[in-house]
């Protein structure tokens, strides 16, 4: 199959650069232009039907026909002079908040196939502070809070508000929904752009460092963009097919999963096509180019579906964000794997020796360096560099000792949005801009009175935490009803969620009226039953991801011994970097715990991005002990030739994500990524499985039997070197030996 499709593809090498151009540019628009439309920021909406907070949800919008709004936005009045309003400016406040409420937005002209947001906002009278120093509007506008259209047109209300009320000597504050989206968004636009400067520019550099070409730098970073393009509009439209709502962080997480990945299956194959040009200087570009992809095709394809296999055991999770997270991700490497095996090969056919332009060194092998030195190092003292990587990845990994998930909002930069609802709440109950309520219905048909509710709301009102209960709010047919609680404490915080899944649901479930439930729900109490979800998700992603990834492992090998040789090392990889992002997060920098997602998250990331540097070293070495050369010496060669692409690769990728660490919001999944995968680099790949690799010998492709001498023997004098087994035959058209210097 490999050997098929790479053939057509450096047949056809123009058409098959032309077809993914195309596509880039179509399916990058559709993208675009419909991501908005697929993406949800509710987080209770992607929460299972059993949980508490999602049953409250239900009887929102079933019985009142109500969904909690993500751009529900608090604003805060208040005098210029900062004197307490007087009754003609609280009646001005109200007839100005009428006159937003009826004035429509019009939104700028969207682009082909995006939403138009022109809207007329629903704007209501709020609370007013004890001392009257402000009052506070609430409002609400339809729509993504993620889309830039209507971000434009939360925009336009502001500026409008502000213009109508500094008429009359008010100023205005806004937090909470959409205006701390776009806070948060304006604070760190700059960053943003900064650190996808630096990521491009580090490529770029380590790139032109190691080829000494401009080629080189380039077209791999114009090819992965292209590639990604065609990956987004295939997200979005199977969301789209399938009707499923993504996760506002599914599309950046995308982008920086692909520009790493496609940045180093880019890398393996220049590596390898330079060594192929190397090796036949006669040789035509095209030729070469599908002789590289069949040798490196089945450690790409494997590495690519080890990704797809363990994001796509997301699936089986029961909290929303990750089901649709994993699907959207397999679906993305997929893509990028299809362009690794046409559009890259194709590309290298189109540009063949010009690819490594002007250098000249690469022509001549170099017998030395940092990767043979390294090589010769770990095959000829393995008992010491396995103890060294062993201890360093056990120191690490002691960190995980008390370690704790914490679901606050952390690194969320100080913004206007923030400091108008640090104002509000030193006046009024914290939750008072986002408040929670308890929803009661009826399990026999039989009507909910105000008065039935008595009982629970004198309960509700003295229970721990709550500042205060709103009067109960009945639906139409009389069989459910609402009261609404401001909490004392921040919404959310680790102390909200106790709070809400202790005593309050505790309270409301046991003075319920005879005849009737009660349900709890708002920000403490979604990210309360998201906990109970994600601790279950835990308990079944990571053994089935691990067993997908090793049954891939060990149809790539064909061994039982070396596929738990790998596990076992990523496995430690994955315990060190949870280990030391613990020891920095919550240790060092005195948080509650590391964020919720970080565990399932890392292990895929490391674990499955990190076993690509496994598989291809892994894959060399089974190359070369194919030759008749002893183990040790095969192990020194295969990080020789790898030891390069495997560490450039693994800079690139972390790179990338440690662009993530630049964002306070991402900072723990940048640190953690970026150091899981240096590690699954620098240390696994290139350090401890090749010790391994030399103390087993042949052994490690048990009981798959590999011929040429035993460890230390060579072959008797004046006897020829016994032939070498070739498990790779498939993807070569010569035996590996007739190019090894010995087999001469």
């Amino acid at each position: 199959m490999i050997h098929k499709l790479t053939s057509f593809s450096t047949r056809h090498r123009w058409m098959m650069v032309v077809v993914w151009t195309l596509l880039g540019a179509a399916l990058s628009f559709v993208g675009k232009a419909m991501m908005y439309d697929v993406t949800d920021s509710q987080s209770g909406d992607f929460l299972p039907e059993k949980y508490d907070s999602a049953v409250a949800l239900r009887i929102a919008e079933d019985e009142f026909g109500t969904k909690p709004d993500p751009n529900a936005l608090t604003v805060l009045v208040a005098r210029d002079d900062g004197a307490p309003l007087t009754a003609g400016d609280q009646r001005h406040i109200a007839r100005t908040g009428d006159l937003l409420g009826r004035e429509r937005l019009t939104a700028p002209t969207p682009e082909p196939l995006m939403k138009d947001h022109s809207q007329t906002p629903r704007v209501a009278p709020g609370a007013v502070a004890p001392d009257r120093s402000f009052q506070l509007l609430t409002v609400s506008l339809d729509g993504n809070p993620q889309d830039p259209g209507l971000q434009d047109v939360y925009k336009e209300f502001r500026d409008t508000a502000k213009k109508e009320f500094a008429e009359s000597d008010l100023r205005v504050g806004f937090t909470g929904g959409i205006a701390s989206t776009v806070d948060n968004t304006d604070a760190e636009e700059t960053t943003g752009k900064v650190v996808g400067a630096l990521t491009t520019g580090l490529i770029v550099l380590l790139n032109i460092l190691v080829f000494r070409s401009p080629a080189a730098a380039f077209v791999p970073l114009i090819a992965v963009a292209l590639i990604g393009g065609v990956a987004s509009g295939a997200v979005v439209g199977a969301a789209k097919l399938f009707g499923i709502d993504l996760d506002p962080s599914t599309p950046s997480l995308i982008g920086v999963v692909l520009l790493g990945i496609g940045i180093d299956y880019f890398l393996f194959l220049m590596f390898r096509f330079r060594e192929q040009l190397r090796n036949h200087p006669g040789q035509d570009a095209r030729t070469a180019a599908a002789e590289t992809t069949r040798r490196v095709g089945g450690a790409i394809t494997s590495a690519a579906l080890t990704i797809v296999a363990a994001f796509a055991t997301l699936g089986l999770a029961s909290f929303g964000q990750f089901r649709v997270l994993g699907p959207a991700i397999a679906i993305s490497v997929l893509v990028m794997l299809l362009a690794s095996l046409t559009l890259m090969p194709a590309l290298l056919a189109v540009l063949g020796r010009g690819m490594f332009w002007p250098a000249r060194a690469w022509k001549k092998e170099r017998t030395g360096g940092t990767a043979a030195r390294l090589g010769h190092a770990v095959s000829n003292r393995p008992v010491r560099y396995a103890l060294a990587g062993l201890v360093l990845l056990g120191a690490l990994g002691a960190g995980t000792a008390g370690i704790k998930m914490s679901y606050d909002q952390q690194g969320l930069p100080e913004t206007a949005a923030t400091r108008t609802a640090e104002q509000i709440s030193r006046s009024l109950p914290a939750g008072v801009s986002d408040p929670h309520s308890v929803y009661v219905r009826s399990t026999d048909d039989g009507r909910v009175t105000a008065s039935s509710l008595t009982r629970m709301k004198r309960a509700l009102a003295g229970t721990e935490g709550v500042g205060e209960v709103g009067r109960p709010v009945l639906s139409k047919d009389g069989t459910a009803a609402r009261l609404d609680l401001f909490l004392k404490v921040e919404s959310d915080t680790q102390h909200a969620r106790d709070l809400v899944s202790g005593p309050i649901r505790d309270t409301a479930d046991r003075t319920a009226p005879r005849g009737t439930e009660a349900y709890v729900t708002g920000t403490a109490a979604v990210f309360a039953d998201i906990s109970t979800a994600v601790e279950k998700d835990l308990r079944l992603v990571f053994p089935v991801a691990a067993l997908l990834i090793a049954v891939i492992l060990f149809l790539l090998l064909r061994s039982l011994l070396a596929p738990v040789v790998l596990m076992t090392a990523v496995g430690l990889g994955f315990v060190a970097t949870l280990g030391a992002s613990t020891l920095v997060f919550q240790h060092t920098l005195d948080r509650p715990g590391v964020s919720f997602t970080l565990p399932l998250v890392l292990f895929l990331f490391v674990v499955a991005l990190g076993t690509d540097y496994n598989i291809l070293i892994t894959d060399r070495i089974r190359e070369e002990m194919a030759k008749p050369v002893t183990a040790r010496h095969a192990v020194s060669e295969a990080v020789r030739h790898t030891g390069p692409a495997v560490a450039t690769a693994g800079i690139v990728l972390a790179g990338s994500f440690a662009g993530l660490a630049a964002s306070p919001v991402t900072l723990e999944l940048g640190f953690a990524t970026g150091l899981g995968i240096l590690l699954s680099a620098l240390v696994l790949s290139l350090v401890l499985v090749p010790a391994l690799a030399a103390l087993l010998g042949r052994t490690l492709w048990w009981p798959r039997r590999s011929a040429g001498p035993r460890d230390h023997d060579a072959a008797p004098a004046g006897q020829p070197a016994p032939e070498a087994y070739v498990p790779y035959a498939r993807y070569a058209d010569v035996a590996p030996h007739a190019e090894h210097p010995s087999a001469r």
